[in-house]
């Protein structure tokens, strides 16, 4: 199975396509739509970016976006908004969508999603708000159902979370996790006892179903191979259907996934994403962590999309408006992340009231990757960090082993309009 990674704009707006394996390309350099599953990031082409008003926060790309228009790419499955700030959740670039949203549904924090619904320009059914996750409640993840690709094979499954950080006044620091879990290729010989529940509206030209019901907590889990441990030091286990792998006295989910060894060839393993644009300490992430990632076996995190970049304001303004490089390696460390990718880090043309007193450590692709160097020492399981150029476009291909990652240049030819 593979990631591809294309950076739509030089600042947060992401254009992810998950595939159970390395699809056929069209001429204009997209994967096909068979089994594929595309999430649209925060999406902001071109336009001014206003918070409040003008003259309290404005600012514009210095880089060209990649695309013109959102008709260049292929719908998306989803599109997620992670704020409702017009950097993130902008009118003019989701204006470019089909107001029926026949192939795409619109996943934004609640504010963000109120905020759409008001345009009264987009299906409301359409526009749904992403409930903030609780270890209590598992209906806080969203999940949906990818068919079988053989008779007696195990559904797939992509999950999004939205975890917010507990008192914050500014609502800038939330992250929204992913999973994706392709449908097997084999026939499954494990007992099941998954009941779907179908809702009144469908999801994408692949006809998903929103999935309420915890799916994967009815399968027996399937950790992932440790990249700290040997089968000698940590012997396999062995846990019943239907059951959780008990939590650790920790305060990172580093312990825990070393002790679970055991595979099932029949159930692929899960990619796990974590975007987080401003950023979000760990201990917010933890709870997740344990009892989500864990047991769905989507750790190691596959790829964190976080800003290198901090960003600080005065305490009346907000504070701290990005943790940058230091947050992001509590995250890619704690997480066990493959791959860090920098997110919301344009120098954009900024004006305005609030931003005079606002202070920006850049901190470059060599900083960064030194400073995960001199924090991994010893680990079998290094982080690469990149950054993508406006328009690149990476490929994370999973086998069943092991991570690699291929990198190239997208056509600019346009995808053609149908």
């Amino acid at each position: 199975m593979s990631l591809s990674v294309r950076h739509l704009n030089g600042d947060a707006t992401f254009l992810l396509t998950f595939s159970p394996k390395e699809d056929a390309r069209n001429s204009s350099g997209y994967a096909t739509t068979a089994n594929r599953f595309s999430i649209l990031l925060d999406p902001w082409l071109s336009g001014d970016s206003t918070i409040y008003h003008r003259k309290f926060a404005l600012a514009r790309h210095t880089v060209p976006s990649s695309i013109d228009h959102l008709s260049e790419i292929p719908p998306p499955n989803v599109v997620l908004i992670s704020q409702e700030k017009s950097d993130h959740c902008h009118e003019e670039t989701l204006r470019q969508l089909e107001p029926s949203l026949r192939h795409t549904t619109i996943l934004a924090q609640p504010a963000a999603a109120k905020k759409i619904r008001g345009w009264k320009y987009f299906n409301p059914s359409k526009v749904l708000a992403l409930p903030i996750y609780s270890e209590r409640r598992p209906e806080s993840v969203l999940r949906f159902c990818l068919p079988c690709q053989t008779p007696g094979g195990i559904p797939g499954e992509v999950t999004i979370a939205f975890i917010t950080a507990k008192l914050d006044m500014t609502g800038l620091h939330n992250a929204i996790a992913l999973t994706y879990r392709p449908p097997s290729v084999v026939p499954s010989f494990e007992p099941t006892t998954t009941t779907f529940y179908n809702h009144d509206f469908r999801l994408s030209e692949l006809d998903l179903p929103l999935q309420s019901s915890p799916f994967l907590e009815q399968l027996p889990p399937t950790p992932p191979e440790s990249p700290r441990s040997t089968p000698e030091s940590s012997p396999p286990q062995s846990p019943r259907p239907g059951s959780f792998f008990p939590a650790t006295a920790t305060n990172s989910i580093s312990s825990t996934v070393t002790s679970l060894s055991t595979y099932s060839p029949s159930r692929p393993k899960t990619m796990s994403v974590l975007y987080s644009p401003h950023g979000i300490a760990y201990a917010h992430i933890l709870p997740y962590a344990r009892t989500h990632l864990v047991p769905n076996a989507a750790l190691p995190l596959t790829l964190l999309l976080h800003a290198f970049d901090r960003v600080q304001n005065v305490w009346y303004l907000g504070g701290n408006i990005s943790t940058g490089m230091h947050g992001g390696l509590e995250l890619a460390q704690s997480l066990l992340a493959r791959y860090w990718i920098s997110a919301h880090d344009e120098d954009k043309e900024s004006s305005g009231f609030s931003i005079k007193n606002c202070v920006t450590r850049k901190h470059t692709l060599a900083e960064v990757d030194a400073l995960v160097r001199d924090g991994r020492k010893g680990s079998r399981a290094p982080i690469d960090v990149m950054v993508l150029d406006c328009g690149a476009e990476t490929v994370i291909e999973v086998p069943e082993t092991q991570i690699r990652v291929r990198e190239r240049v997208v056509p600019q030819t346009p995808w053609p309009l149908v």
